[in-house]
């Protein structure tokens, strides 16, 4: 598979399946990311998350990966987006993206990651995983989105990215844009 729109989501199977969890403080318009310390992506910023486990559904993943990471009980997930990520060496992934404003506890630290909160409008896109910088501000604005992406180790070679926007005008948010793309 050289490109991206060559991963058809109805077909293609994935090693394994994986979560990401957004906590969201929207009263400070914060957001709540970790400093990865193990596995895949270790050294860049992400969310929590991590693998599904055999007989686990995507969202009791995410509340378990969470709980694991950062110490906090996480309740009313919202699926945001869907994730397809295969790798050169022939690993691939299938991502489920969510998002919670309802949360409890204090994030502490852990041998897997070290949580900070951030504003929404300063992520530090450059020092994620580089398909964060195009999904992530959809998610953001409240848009639903389907990534597809081709990486060679942590190098993105191909992308494509599909987003629905809204048709009324209530529901329309500007998308907010990261240093890397302005």
């Amino acid at each position: 598979m050289k490109k991206a729109n060559d991963i058809e989501p109805a077909v293609w199977n994935a090693v394994e399946d994986a979560v990401l969890c957004f906590i969201r403080d929207r009263a400070e318009d914060k957001i709540l990311l970790i400093h990865k310390k193990t596995g895949l992506g270790a050294g860049l910023i992400n969310a929590p998350g991590g693998r599904v486990e055999k007989g686990e559904t995507p969202k009791a993943a995410a509340v378990r990966e969470t709980y694991e990471e950062v110490g906090l009980k996480v309740e009313n997930l919202i699926q945001a987006g869907d994730l397809y990520f295969q790798f050169t060496n022939g690993h691939s992934i299938r991502g489920y993206v969510f998002q919670t404003e309802t949360w409890s506890g204090e994030p502490v630290e852990t041998n897997e990651a070290d949580p900070f909160w951030c504003d929404e409008a300063d992520v530090p896109y450059e020092k994620m995983w580089t398909d964060d910088s195009w999904w992530l501000p959809h998610m953001l604005a409240g848009r639903p989105f389907r990534g597809r992406f081709i990486f060679d180790e942590e190098d993105m070679i191909s992308m494509s990215l599909d987003v629905e926007a809204s048709d009324s005008e209530k529901d329309r948010k500007p998308i907010p844009r990261g240093r890397i793309h302005e």
